[in-house]
């Protein structure tokens, strides 16, 4: 969170504060922070209303949907955010999950938010951020590549007019290619040239450079025009295709597939639906939750690793902090509060958070503001959405989820670390199959090579007058018998016999299974007449080895003064090496044995 801690504060109010990061930057609110607050809350606004269509299209629901997922989220992160910048609502990532999970039923998305926002409320109130460390950046950027392809290819159907196409991505592609020449005219040259504007504000946008106040009024004012124009394209996008659409309407022919009439007014407010009637009955709630399956987890997961790494990454850029279990709090809050007026799963927006930042917001209140000029379009501009292309839409969607592509990701990874190539493949190409299969593979995938790298540790052993073994990381039992085996092989090779040192200055914690293969190890190399000293030791790791009381354990504060012992010890002079031994030892001479 940004600002000072306030000093002298009980503790009962550092957690209300901690809790309800309002309290700390709303005393210190000042009229320069409104007046940048209310232009970033109207240009997020302006982005937001034709994204929450466009959004609702993607989750298969009906385009009010977007818009009622569209406010709550605001408000809420107004009070519990931890992020000034950050921005709540629908995205595509989450769209494209819910079409998967809630079968384009309304009932079931607005229960999967719900359902959702309990799941990430528990997980902030039992302090489990940590879990998201889990899923590796390799898999994150597999599944949002994938991501950006499934949805943009999604919307060629709506640019090219086409009707009944599969959901499924590749019987997507083999319909849509087969049946291209079923294609549009209308709606396939509006599409295009929705795409087409849409690309060349945001190339324009890209080029600005700030102006100087020394510069003319008149290349001020057209700078400020061009970008104001650029960072609201999809609402003129939108609204020129919308003009097209009346305009053709009024002619009494329309070439163009509309979106069709949008209910007017607020969202009820009514608990989100248990049970669902169907003609022949009705499903209950555990149904339900049954034919979800698998959505209960990667839903709110997906939903917490898209805001916290948005959040991150702002907090980075703008030098404020952020507390990932209050984010947690935040969006379970935000999904449950959004179900009791019909919202779908919500997650923050990568897009809207960076136009939120590019406009200078200072606090949260501009969330307050974007929330507010979504209600006044539900409440007054819903008649005229109906004369919304569906081309127009696509067009929207499409250049959102454009950037989403990082094709950069595989070179970088070939060049750092090309093991790290696995997980993102396989993430990538299994969610083109099914979302939750790629993730749960990548995450799996992630899991077995770090658990490699823990049972495989890397282990340097020199030879310099005696044997010198140094693990690379900490020991637990995977890594036991990798040890062993090791150092049996190489001391029993050496010759003549020499002695060996485990060298453990990168051993920071080790368990039981591994001191039992070190106590094996010591009794079977003193069979051989070879003996095994540590040093450097770590406290940790020493409290371990002298609790279990190993036969024959010896440490030494640096390998040389174990280099140094030993070759008194070979030379036959032991008792050399225990005088040595006492006045070096970390401990008192009488607790080694």
């Amino acid at each position: 969170m940004w600002g000072p801690r306030q000093p002298g504060q009980r503790w009962w109010q550092r957690a209300v504060r901690r809790r309800l990061p309002v309290l700390g930057w709303l005393p210190r609110y000042s009229l320069s922070c409104l007046r940048l607050d209310l232009t970033a809350g109207v240009t997020v606004g302006l982005t937001v209303v034709p994204q929450a269509l466009a959004y609702a299209e993607v989750a298969g629901l009906p385009v009010q949907y977007g818009l009622y997922s569209s406010f709550v989220g605001c408000f809420v992160y107004c009070l519990l955010g931890t992020a000034k910048d950050v921005t709540l609502g629908p995205t595509a990532i989450m769209s494209l999950l819910v079409s998967s999970y809630a079968f384009h039923d309304p009932a079931y998305a607005v229960l999967l938010a719900f359902l959702s926002g309990c799941i990430q409320l528990a997980m902030g109130l039992l302090h489990l951020g940590f879990l998201l460390d889990f899923v590796s950046c390799p898999v994150i950027k597999g599944f949002t590549s994938a991501a950006s392809i499934t949805i943009g290819f999604n919307q060629v159907k709506n640019i090219l007019g086409l009707q009944g196409i599969p959901r499924q991505f590749f019987l997507q592609v083999y319909e849509t290619l087969r049946r291209i020449g079923e294609a549009r005219a209308g709606d396939a040259i509006l599409g295009l040239s929705c795409l087409a504007a849409l690309a060349g504000l945001r190339a324009m946008k890209s080029r600005l450079h700030p102006t100087a106040s020394t510069e003319p009024l008149a290349a001020r004012a057209s700078v400020l025009l061009v970008r104001s124009c650029a960072t609201a394209r999809n609402a003129l996008v939108v609204l020129a295709a919308g003009l097209v659409a009346y305009s053709f309407q009024l002619s009494g022919s329309q070439p163009l597939t509309l979106t069709g009439s949008v209910p007017r007014g607020l969202p009820p407010f009514r608990p989100p639906p248990f049970s669902k009637a169907v003609p022949n009955g009705t499903v209950p709630f555990g149904r339900m939750v049954q034919d979800m399956g698998a959505g209960l987890a990667v839903v709110p997961l997906v939903g917490v690793l898209e805001t916290v790494a948005i959040a991150k990454a702002f907090a980075s850029q703008n030098d404020y902090r952020i507390d990932a279990n209050q984010e947690l709090l935040a969006m379970g809050t935000a999904n449950i509060l959004g179900s009791f007026f019909s919202s779908y799963p919500i997650t923050g927006s990568f897009g809207r958070t960076a136009v939120n930042a590019q406009t200078g917001v200072c606090t949260p209140m501009g969330g307050l503001v974007t929330g507010t000029l979504v209600l006044l379009s539900l409440a007054y501009l819903t008649s005229l959405f109906c004369y919304i292309p569906k081309a127009a839409l696509a067009a929207v969607i499409i250049s959102a989820v454009v950037p989403m592509f990082d094709a950069r990701i595989f070179r970088t990874l070939w060049r750092v670390k090309r093991l790290d190539l696995i997980p993102l493949c396989v993430t990538f190409l299994l969610c083109f199959w099914e979302v939750q299969y790629g993730i749960m593979a990548g995450v799996l995938v992630s899991g077995i090579l770090l658990l490699y790298s823990v049972a495989r540790p890397p282990i340097k052993v020199l030879e310099q007058g005696v044997l010198l073994v140094q693990p690379g990381s900490s020991l637990h039992f995977p890594a036991a018998d990798h040890l062993q085996d090791i150092i049996r092989d190489r001391a029993l090779a050496a010759l003549p016999p020499c002695c060996v040192i485990l060298d453990c200055h990168h051993v920071s914690s080790i368990d039981y299974t591994a001191v039992v293969g070190l106590a094996e190890l010591l009794q079977e190399l003193h069979k051989h007449g070879i003996s095994l000293v540590f040093c450097s030791l770590q406290d940790p790791v020493l409290r371990a080895l002298l609790a279990a009381d190993l036969e024959g354990f010896r440490h030494f504060p640096s390998w040389e003064e174990a280099a140094r012992c030993s070759e008194a010890e070979l030379g036959g002079s032991r008792a050399a090496c225990i005088d040595s031994t006492g006045e070096s030892s970390l401990l008192p001479a009488g607790l080694i044995q």
